[in-house]
């Protein structure tokens, strides 16, 4: 294993190259079991064709991916319609997946304490049901200090509603994972996210970055060196284009990794090098994919993930 310095090394000789083009699918040929990660589709990728969840689940499968990481209104829309939870779980085992995460939005960080206790009791209620499907992790954003204009709390606030989100969590058996949202007035920058999950003092506390969030937010990658890797369970693949400029480039925006210009190799490289050996799950919100075949979507975005990963594994160590 490197040192922090070869990694903010690498990072820093990426950031020194003038461009990156795209991929080459054929670098991924390995399996993913020669990969020291795992590989989850997040539905939002294949949002756009109005999949019913149990169809997602069929997709992901058939495209390869170890997991699937659904949001949790298909979930609720599936339930909704009759379904049982116990029958999807037996779907996403038998296709040979896990629940990697799950992505909801209950509001655990408002100023209002009557809001924060509902947001309590939803994400309780959502995390009961990521536990059904035996998933253990489920992404927790800043929701409800997020809009433009919000006026962020104090960062020692966020960390105590983040303990008091943990401590909900911990009593279901799933970990909430601080999400980084990089146009968010609250938690954009990794510093504030490290700060958080140290603060909270809480075992079960754990970070969920994102390639492209972390770039929105105007952060330095280097900063991934400061936040223990095996705190980062779950992390969000994507790249991103050079146009539109940073203060107009929104989630639409998001490619396959490898696409853009984003140095994944070698800030993967370094993760790696650090520890991580979590999951990468595949986030992606192109309304340009959601016109294509889902399929034909998943799989390309899991050859282009796990070609990333295999450069970055070929990369030379200083």
């Amino acid at each position: 294993m490197t040192n922090r310095r070869s990694f903010l090394g690498a990072v820093a000789a990426a950031a020194a190259t003038a461009s990156y083009g795209p991929v080459p699918v054929a670098a991924a040929e390995s399996d993913s079991g020669s990969l020291p990660v795992r590989f989850a589709l997040n539905t939002s990728t294949i949002r756009g064709q109005k999949l019913s969840i149990q169809q997602q689940i069929e997709v992901t499968a058939a495209a390869g991916y170890d997991g699937i990481e659904p949001w949790m209104r298909d979930i609720e829309t599936y339930l909704s319609g009759g379904g049982k939870l116990a029958d999807l779980r037996k779907q996403i085992e038998d296709a040979g997946l896990f629940v990697a995460s799950a992505i909801g939005f209950a509001n655990w960080i408002s100023d209002d304490a009557e809001e924060r206790r509902a947001g309590l009791e939803a994400a309780r209620h959502d995390m009961d049901l990521v536990a059904g499907l035996g998933g253990k992790l489920i992404a927790a954003p800043p929701v409800g200090a997020h809009r433009g204009g919000s006026v962020p709390p104090p960062l020692e606030l966020v960390a105590q509603r983040y303990r008091a989100l943990c401590e909900v969590g911990a009593a279901v058996g799933v970990q909430p994972q601080l999400e980084l949202w990089g146009f968010s007035p609250t938690l954009s920058k990794l510093g504030e996210l490290a700060y958080v999950a140290t603060a909270a003092a809480h075992p079960s506390a754990c970070v969920l970055p994102d390639f492209y969030h972390i770039y929105k937010g105007g952060n330095d990658f280097n900063g991934l060196a400061m936040i223990e890797a095996s705190k980062m369970l779950c992390f969000h693949i994507n790249d991103y284009p050079a146009d539109p400029p940073l203060e107009k480039i929104a989630d639409k925006d998001r490619v396959f990794p490898g696409d853009g210009v984003c140095p994944l190799p070698q800030i993967i490289r370094g993760l790696i090098d650090n520890g991580f050996n979590g999951t990468f799950s595949l986030e992606l919100f192109n309304p340009e994919y959601w016109k294509r075949d889902a399929l034909a979507v998943a799989t390309e975005g899991l050859e282009k993930s796990k070609a990333v990963v295999a450069q970055a594994m070929a990369l030379s160590v200083g």
